[in-house]
């Protein structure tokens, strides 16, 4: 193993034997006691209410409740409406605008254009059901009218900030008592339980009654209910009039497939991959399953793969030359993806083509970059002034070249602002940019309750954005955020590409640098000190020793789970205070994942004992606790418990006073003394206490190591259990690859003057 050095102050142990590294299985099954994968996890555990699985089918096994807790991480996020999700309800608009914009330019390229044959018949098809000519209503709602084309933003001085108001957390829609009474009813009658009533409800709108009743597998649209609890349901309710291949099974199969690809980062999915799937579940032709899921709208099918080839084939014919046999082609690919993605890569596709081309690029910064404070300040600003889009990529200590863009954008009288992923991201921006004003976070930015407000066209009042944390932004909030810059803005995208991506679908930020479809600027700032030695190894794939005099880097040795859960709270408590005066409510504990014996819920019992001990009779919560708030699907604000009253729980989110409901306390806060690497990503703490116990093997991976080391400013203790698993994680497991399509769309659209 490679060592790291130092020891813990007044804490000894011994090496773990090497744990067998297997990566988890494509059910996302788990060994007893494994901890959920991460990346799978996070979206649906974090965001999602949970609720209690389908007990009984007709023909069907009793299912335990308690084996829902896992089976949550792989259901889709109940649709909540968070402050992100406020703009996304706008989404069904988005494809007239694109469809508006593309009419306009004078090489447009429409969605789809590559399609031939059976995939172009297919393509044809959903959009007959988009268009309203072919039914389709169980899936999709009406689109919204479409509104007139945005103006740019007015040159005229910003109105104040204004200053953020308390917040109340987000509450799902109301469902009326009938709706509910009538869902109950028929969850009973399919030996369903009554509690999965309201997020059905929620999931299928006031009609579920009526849907679950004529398409009982609607039922997989609920967080939680896996295939098999569905199919119990549904012979409950229909007897001997279904099967297997029955087109209501497999339409729903297909979107569940999808949708849980969605929560491992996925857009699309290769077509392969979903008959597959459904061949599992005992379909009896997947091909035809997945044509008619297509013709009904549940998916959109894509072809990739065969651009100009029968351009080169008709060349070749008249010039009288047979094409090569031997010379290989790049293989078709289908592909298969949910609307409401398909929907925002090409929305963001477009709307970053357009900041591209309609910025004004003749501005001369030369002064300001004359002054900037290091070289690469210097050349982010140059050439940020000369182009409407720019990716930035670079370290923790690189955070301080936006900030000078910033400062450097204002003193030239812009309208300039940066967002990061989260409040403490925040702060660290407005410290280093001088001015408060200047840092919102993303959320809060396109909430309204933070940043510059809209002009009156809906535009957001601004002329260059400065975007931190970048790989923490999905395709759905990238997308909103981009059709809420005004025509002429800068938008600059900046963050380290080595970090875990975002908790929702997507990888904007890598499909934007893999793409050169805009300049790139590449940070020459170093971390600094052994923290940052270390975690720039890690980067590229080495596990180095580096001189700790400080006692800066500690690793502890453990042999089982057990001993590493007491030398953390040990950590947490005496050690760290002790040796370098961190409080133990700076020191922020980052493990694999929530389940296991060592993962978050088991961490967080013992620290909150030894912490904070309490009855919990706020819910399990009491004042003085330390949380994470999961307003809305993959997003976790870190808080504290203040009190408790009629209006619900009250806490204190980075000095944002928020209140969440009572109904919503369970299923969207938890104790936070120890988080996961997807949780902290885009957060940093004076010490950091990274566990890593012997069921971890199978969730590390090279951009886990990265992003959970990086945590800390000061110190950071490696509670480290998992023997050959950690430097094997990080020279052989990279990022886990995320099927998108942005990147081709890049690459698709007209950009002249984009960097090649």
């Amino acid at each position: 193993m490679t060592a790291l050095p130092g020891e813990t102050p007044g804490t000894g142990g011994t090496d773990t034997p090497q744990d067998a590294v297997s990566p988890p299985d494509e059910a996302g099954a788990q060994e007893p006691g494994a901890p959920e994968p991460e990346a799978e996890a996070e979206a649906a555990s974090d965001g999602a209410a949970e609720a209690s699985p389908v007990e009984a089918g007709a023909e069907g096994e009793a299912v335990d409740p308690a084996s829902t807790e896992a089976d949550a991480a792989e259901a889709s996020p109940a649709p909540e409406l968070s402050e992100a999700q406020a703009e996304l309800a706008a989404q069904r608009e988005l494809r007239e605008r694109i469809e508006q914009r593309k009419a306009a330019k004078a090489a447009p390229i429409d969605a789809g254009a590559g399609l031939s044959g059976t995939a172009a018949d297919l393509l044809a098809a959903v959009r007959a059901v988009e268009s309203g000519e072919k039914a389709g209503s169980a899936f999709f709602g009406q689109p919204a009218a479409p509104q007139a084309p945005r103006r740019p933003a007015p040159a005229a001085a910003a109105p104040p900030p204004r200053t953020p108001a308390p917040q109340a957390a987000p509450a799902p829609q109301a469902a009326s008592p009938e709706a509910l009474d009538a869902v109950r009813a028929v969850l009973v009658a399919g030996g369903a339980p009554e509690s999965l009533a309201r997020p059905a409800v929620g999931a299928l709108g006031e009609q579920a009654a009526e849907v679950l009743r004529t398409d009982p597998w609607q039922l997989l649209a609920v967080p939680g209910v896996r295939p098999e609890q569905a199919d119990g349901f549904a012979r409950a309710l229909l007897g001997a009039d279904c099967g297997p291949d029955d087109g209501r099974r497999t339409a729903a199969l297909v979107g569940w497939v999808l949708e849980r690809a969605a929560l491992q980062g996925h857009t699309a999915l290769d077509a392969e991959a979903v008959r597959a799937a459904l061949a599992e579940r005992a379909v009896s032709d997947p091909d035809a399953a997945v044509r008619e899921a297509v013709e009904e709208g549940v998916a959109l099918l894509f072809q990739e793969g065969e651009d100009e080839e029968p351009e080169e084939d008709e060349a070749a014919e008249e010039g009288g030359l047979a094409p090569d046999a031997d010379t290989p082609r790049e293989p078709v690919r289908i592909l298969l993806g949910l609307d409401r993605y398909a929907l925002a890569e090409e929305s963001l596709a477009d709307g970053l083509a357009r900041l591209v081309n309609a910025c004004e690029k003749a501005a001369d910064w030369a002064e300001a970059a004359a002054a900037a404070p290091s070289p690469s300040a210097a050349e982010l600003i140059r050439t940020t002034a000369a182009a409407g889009l720019v990716a930035h990529s670079g370290g923790e200590a690189a955070r301080a070249e936006p900030a000078a863009l910033i400062a450097a954008a204002r003193g030239l009288g812009l309208r300039a602002f940066g967002a990061a992923h989260s409040e403490d991201g925040r702060r660290r921006l407005a410290a280093a940019t001088g001015d408060p004003d200047t840092a919102v976070t993303l959320a809060g930015l396109l909430s309204g309750a933070q940043g510059p407000g809209r002009d009156e066209d809906g535009a957001l009042a601004l002329d260059l954005l400065v975007v931190l944390d970048a790989p923490q932004l999905d395709v759905e909030n990238a997308a909103v955020l981009v059709e809420a810059l005004a025509d002429g803005a800068r938008l600059v995208l900046s963050g380290d590409p080595g970090v875990l991506g975002s908790a929702g679908a997507g990888r904007v930020f890598a499909d934007v640098l893999a793409a050169r479809t805009c300049p790139q600027v590449v940070s020459r700032t170093p971390d600094p000190g052994p923290i940052g030695e270390l975690v720039s190894g890690i980067g590229i794939g080495e596990l180095n020793q580096v001189d700790a005099p400080g006692k800066e880097v500690v690793i502890v040795p453990v042999r089982d789970a057990g001993e590493a859960v007491h030398r953390t709270v040990q950590l947490v408590a005496d050690s760290v205070p002790r040796a370098f005066s961190i409080p133990a409510d700076e020191t922020q504990v980052i493990t694999v994942g929530h389940g296991g014996a060592a993962g978050t819920r088991v961490l967080n019992e013992a620290l909150k004992q030894r912490l904070n001990p309490g009855p919990g009779r706020f819910g399990g919560f009491d004042p003085g606790d330390r949380v994470v708030h999961v307003p809305a699907p993959g997003r976790a604000v870190p808080g504290v418990v203040r009190s408790a009253d009629a209006e619900g729980l009250h806490l204190d989110c980075g000095g944002v006073p928020v209140v969440v409901p009572q109904e919503r306390v369970e299923s969207s806060v938890r104790h936070g003394w120890a988080l996961s690497a997807h949780q902290a990503a885009g957060m940093r703490w004076p010490a950091a206490v990274v566990v890593l116990p012997g069921d971890a093997a199978a969730g590390l991976s090279r951009p886990w190591v990265y992003t959970a080391f990086g945590r800390g400013e000061r110190h950071l203790s490696v509670v480290h259990g998992a023997d050959q698993a950690l430097p094997h994680a990080v020279a052989e497991v990279p990022a886990q690859e995320r099927t998108t399509r942005l990147r081709p769309l890049l690459e698709a659209l007209p950009t002249p003057d984009a960097a090649s």
